[in-house]
């Protein structure tokens, strides 16, 4: 990096900065620049093989200064203004998005969908969410809440930029599916409905007391049932009450047998919602009979009142009596030693029955990838993008009707309600799930474990490229050309490939000098068959092609790598063709393997 004076007339905002294509409000920095110029540094890199440099931060410095600059002029200063820059070397754009976001968070901090735009972006880059927390020196649930917002739907995110939603009705909001978030944009768009905001909006999304994980007595790995994830509270919220209480209850009752085998005289649970009064009672230690309460509230919390004992047993105490005993309970049956002995072997028995038996396995399988288990981590692909018109195009496109249209009679098939935002992760118990299963035959329980894996296949990844490539997919088959792909190309020479690809060579040589916009509607009117060409159908990109390719020599297609990795592989040179694996195929042969 270096420090130098750059003319204002060679300075240009890079797309890269957060702010490009916004109007910020310059009002607390324009008399300062007016009356002492730029004393801080912008933060600039040259801009492609010109005497430009692109401002990766300080663009409201440099707006304010082309004002001045302006009105110097209309007072007769010819005079050129010179800022003052720290140039860097031209780098990746993970780099360049990195210092607009540093330099604006250090002075005026942008609104939550601001930042989530410029994460958003980083995300695309190769960032992690953790890269993202140690550059800006922030929390990783900071970050990771920031980006919950691309949860939302683009309408709500909009409301949020504006003001018109509050912060802890948007926290809520990214914990509801999108058919939830729909019907209450619905309400906020009606007149002559209230929409729930705060507190009441939690109780609507979740029918009603919420029960935070916080609040459970038992290991939350273990357990079977739905949570919803929450980044804006501590881990998320039960999806189901019933489920909850019923673990919640069997980890009270442990803990009430742990208290009796310490010696505690008795342990009193009092009916939910009761409230223990302390001021009713005296403190008493363990040996002289004391007592633990045990208190549980509607929202999971459950409280023990250790070493007390009514205002009459504290004053026979006081008086050198001894308090009657209660009925001490049996010792339990096994000790946790014993309980994981006969755990562990009950788990050995029944894996090494099960390999005889893949039907069963394959449909326990499809149970733990939708409901989760303490050992599988499995995460339902977002779709999200950067661009609200890519997202919507999405939604939109015969690919995504087909899948959704399987998904939700599969949902059906399950028992299920066919709004369900997704199979993974659904909120059904895990042992109905697995009846359902059971009742299904193989091709049914196939299909549905196609679509966990479509739910679960991550974009741009490697897997895609296998698919691609082994069903020989032709995305012709899915996708049409939309408003979407065309706002998004801004590049002339691939605007020139492409419509020699829809209308001929001869018509992209004769148009080569049009400006885009000319060459994406001749290329539209082709596709659309309009305005008297001839209609050219089933075009692909093709990036968007299996394999994919480019346009031009200068690279940045990452899906042409990704597919190039996907494809080469390296033989196992312990594995040869011919070696015979074994493999476990009937019930009696269970030793051989």
């Amino acid at each position: 990096m270096k420090l130098d004076f750059v003319s204002l007339d060679k300075l240009i905002i890079a797309k890269a900065n957060m702010r490009h294509g916004k109007q910020p409000d310059l009002s607390d920095i324009l008399p300062t620049i007016r009356a002492r110029g730029v004393l801080q540094t912008l933060v600039v890199r040259p801009h492609g093989d010109t005497d430009l440099f692109e401002i990766l931060a300080g663009s409201r410095r440099y707006r304010a200064s082309l004002i001045v600059a302006q009105e110097r002029r209309a007072s007769g200063d010819p005079e050129p203004v010179m800022l003052p820059c720290a140039i860097i070397d031209a780098g990746d754009d993970a780099a360049a998005i990195e210092a607009s976001l540093i330099e604006n968070h250090a002075r005026l901090d942008p609104d939550e969908v601001t930042q989530w735009e410029g994460f958003v972006r980083l995300i695309k880059e190769g960032r992690s969410p953790e890269d993202i927390a140690a550059t800006f020196g922030l929390p990783d649930l900071a970050v990771r809440r920031i980006l919950a917002l691309g949860n939302l739907l683009p309408r709500i995110r909009t409301l949020y930029r504006k003001g018109d939603i509050d912060g802890e009705s948007i926290r809520h909001l990214t914990l509801a599916s999108k058919s939830q978030q729909r019907d209450w944009l619905a309400m906020v768009e009606d007149p002559d409905v209230r929409a729930p905001t705060g507190q009441s909006l939690r109780n609507w999304l979740f029918g009603g007391q919420s029960i935070s994980v916080r609040q459970a007595l038992f290991d939350i790995a273990a357990y079977d049932g739905v949570i919803v994830a929450d980044l804006f509270g501590e881990g998320g919220y039960f999806g189901d009450k019933d489920a909850f209480w019923a673990a919640q209850n069997t980890a009270i009752a442990e803990r009430r047998d742990a208290y009796l085998v310490e010696g505690w005289r008795e342990v009193i649970l009092l009916e939910p919602g009761e409230t223990f009064h302390a001021w009713q009672h005296q403190k008493a230690p363990k040996r002289k009979g004391g007592r633990v309460y045990v208190t549980t509230r509607t929202n999971g919390e459950v409280s023990f009142h250790e070493g007390y004992v009514t205002e009459k047993e504290a004053r026979s105490l006081a008086k050198g009596e001894t308090i009657e005993s209660g009925t001490k309970p049996p010792r339990p049956e096994l000790s946790s030693g014993l309980v994981s002995y006969v755990d562990l072997h009950r788990h050995a028995a029944a894996r090494a029955a099960l390999l005889g038996a893949p039907s069963l396995a394959l449909r326990l399988m499809v149970a733990h990838l939708i409901k989760g288990s303490p050992l599988w981590t499995v995460r339902v692909e977002n779709q999200i993008a950067r661009h609200d018109a890519t997202t919507e195009s999405v939604e939109v496109s015969a690919a995504e009707l087909a899948f959704d249209t399987r998904r939700r009679e599969a949902l059906v098939a399950l028992g299920l309600s066919a709004d369900e935002p997704t199979l993974v992760r659904s909120t059904i118990r895990f042992a109905d799930l697995f009846a359902r299963l059971l009742i299904l035959d193989d091709e049914a329980v196939m299909q549905i474990l196609a679509l966990c894996m479509g739910e679960t296949l991550s974009a741009g990844s490697e897997a895609v490229e296998l698919i691609g490539k082994e069903l020989a997919l032709d995305l012709a088959d899915w996708w049409e050309a939309d408003d979407a792909l065309f706002d998004l190309i801004r590049d002339r020479a691939v605007l020139v490939e492409m419509l020699g690809e829809v209308a001929g060579d001869l018509i992209a040589q004769a148009n080569k000098g049009e400006k885009t916009r000319v060459l994406k509607q001749i290329i539209r009117d082709h596709l659309d068959g309009a305005d008297g060409r001839p209609r050219c159908e089933r075009w692909v990109p093709r990036w968007m092609e299996f394999p994919p390719r480019a346009y031009t020599d200068r690279g940045g297609v990452p899906m042409i790598a990704a597919h190039a990795k996907a494809t080469s592989i390296e033989a196992d040179p312990l594995v040869q063709p011919d070696d015979e694996i074994p493999f476990v195929t009937d019930g009696e042969d269970r030793l051989a393997a």
